[in-house]
């Protein structure tokens, strides 16, 4: 079961985040309108490299967003963010909806 389409009220723009070159990151061709749920909160999370960063936003996306730790996301207001962390939550035979959360500065 996935999170209701319904609950997905905003639209977020992703770049996926793919490497670093001699001229600065590599990101791919802007994902727009995607459906997202997005929760203004201040966090202190874990970042993938063991850092403890401060998070502003929580998007909450369908299952199998392509969005990896460095990737750039517009939020519904306009502010251009980082992805920090990205969680695929599951619970086969469970009803709990699969999504993806992505954290962001």
């Amino acid at each position: 079961m996935k999170v209701p389409a319904a609950l997905l009220r905003h639209r977020v723009t992703i770049e996926p985040y793919r490497g670093d070159s001699a001229y600065g990151p590599i990101y791919d061709p802007p994902v727009v309108d995607v459906r997202a749920l997005v929760a203004h909160t201040v966090k202190q999370i874990r970042a993938s490299d063991g850092r403890e960063v401060v998070s502003t936003a929580q998007v909450i996306t369908l299952p199998g967003l392509d969005c990896p730790p460095g990737s750039r996301v517009t939020l519904p207001d306009g502010r251009v963010t980082t992805a920090i962390s990205t969680a695929d939550h599951t619970a086969p035979g469970l009803p709990v909806p699969a999504c993806t959360e992505v954290m962001t500065e």
